[in-house]
């Protein structure tokens, strides 16, 4: 048995995978596989298409589309490799140090998003409802300022998280009771005292992910009181349709994270946790792409120039 007083004596992790029969494995595989493979090529796209048109690039919202592409590349190639090679393999294991540098990038990636998303929602709010300031509001300093705090504050998050973790003590059990290094799967075969993180996770973490998603529905809110006065029916539809796509993102988004992170942990469902990690882990990077910015006519006409 492996010594509870040092977690360095782990050099090899179990992770629990997804609780299915083995014969469905394969399909499982084949499932994931075309949904890393639609996420990743519609990202890369995205990517592109707006690094090589400077028109799309000087747009705030193209720009800030760019970022959450990367970092949906990012969040998406942290987890989906690892899952596609234990499903079609009789070993699901990860190292110790692999567990701790996956838990790093998703963390990071995952926290990301969300500020990311929310730099979108303001961006269109100013743009719907102060039209004639955009231009000033939304200048390329602010929008390079709102950019490096989407990257900055989720880098040094995580790395906080990631350092606690490696500190943590682990029991004689090794497997992990999910599908990839998440923090709550990880503390639940720790054997050192978790109050403190658990605790720093219901209070930093809640105001990390929840001061953007906040920022998002105050936005929103101003951009539909804003529609409601527009004259026309058609214009409200059109607006309406528009913003409704994103709003689903975004509650598809902090709906499963908050029910991950946030719910009372004697609730668990390890089933419902696996359905919601799936959730926000893979379809919804998947979907942002044709969601955001695949069907939007500058971006197929920046892909007619190209090509």
């Amino acid at each position: 048995l492996m010594s509870p007083g040092n977690a360095t004596d782990f050099s090899e992790l179990f992770l629990h995978g997804f609780p299915i029969q083995s014969e469905f494995q394969r399909l499982l595989f084949l499932l994931f596989f075309s949904m890393y493979l639609l996420a990743f090529l519609g990202n890369a796209t995205i990517i592109f298409l707006i690094r090589s048109d400077l028109r799309l690039l000087q747009a705030p919202m193209y720009f800030f589309l760019s970022h959450l592409a990367l970092a949906d590349l990012g969040f998406t190639s942290t987890t989906i490799p690892k899952v596609l090679e234990n499903l079609l393999s009789q070993k699901k294991t990860i190292s110790y140090h692999g567990c701790l540098v996956q838990m790093y990038f998703y963390v990071c990636f995952g926290n990301s998003d969300s500020f990311l998303l929310a730099s979108m929602a303001y961006d269109r709010y100013v743009a719907i409802c102060f039209p004639l300031r955009y231009s000033t509001l939304m200048n390329r300093k602010r929008c390079l300022l709102l950019a490096t705090v989407s990257w900055v504050i989720p880098i040094v998050h995580s790395l906080l998280y990631t350092i606690l973790m490696s500190h943590m003590s682990f029991c004689d059990s090794r497997e992990i009771p999910h599908f990839f290094c998440d923090l709550y799967p990880v503390l639940e075969i720790s054997c050192s005292d978790r109050s403190v993180i658990e605790m720093l996770i219901l209070t930093e973490g809640s105001v990390e992910v929840l001061g953007p998603f906040l920022l998002i529905v105050i936005s929103y809110m101003g951009i539909f009181y804003t529609i409601l006065k527009i004259p026309s029916n058609s214009g409200k539809k059109k607006a309406f349709s528009t913003c409704g796509s994103h709003v689903a993102v975004v509650v598809l988004f902090y709906g499963t994270v908050s029910w991950i992170y946030f719910k009372p942990r004697s609730n668990n469902s390890d089933r419902k946790d696996t359905v919601a990690a799936v959730m926000y882990t893979m379809v919804t990077p998947m979907l942002n792409p044709f969601i955001y910015s695949l069907r939007n006519s500058e971006m197929k006409a920046a892909l007619k120039r190209i090509i």
